[in-house]
């Protein structure tokens, strides 16, 4: 991920599922790495893909719920990048980047979801 932080929201969890891309694409061609990758590519792109739906919402209550999934799909991104961490030793500073940003979304969107309660 870059250095510069981007306050925009849905650029950044855009952002982030293209860097998770581009990290699997960049991994050994593995079983283990082929699975969890799908895994991580899927939550990756739902953590953004949610938050757009939430920013579209039909009603309060659909904007929490959609926010919620959000936040879910970010912690479960952190969890396969730890997985993807443990196998491939080579792009541990890639991998450790991706999971401060999974973490650091989860934590902006928990703090959206309390202020929205």
């Amino acid at each position: 991920m870059a250095t510069t932080k981007i306050y925009n929201l849905e650029e950044r969890t855009y952002m982030f599922a293209k860097a998770c891309r581009n990290l699997i694409k960049s991994l050994p061609k593995t079983l283990s790495n082929i699975e969890d990758g799908r895994q991580l590519i899927r939550s990756s792109g739902a953590t953004g893909a949610n938050y757009i739906e939430a920013n579209e919402k039909l009603g309060d209550k659909d904007f929490l719920m959609r926010l919620r999934i959000a936040r879910k799909e970010a912690k479960e991104s952190h969890y396969w990048l730890r997985l993807l961490s443990e196998m491939n030793e080579f792009q541990q500073d890639e991998i450790e980047g991706l999971k401060v940003e999974a973490l650091e979304i989860k934590k902006i969107l928990s703090a959206i979801i309390n202020k929205s309660v």
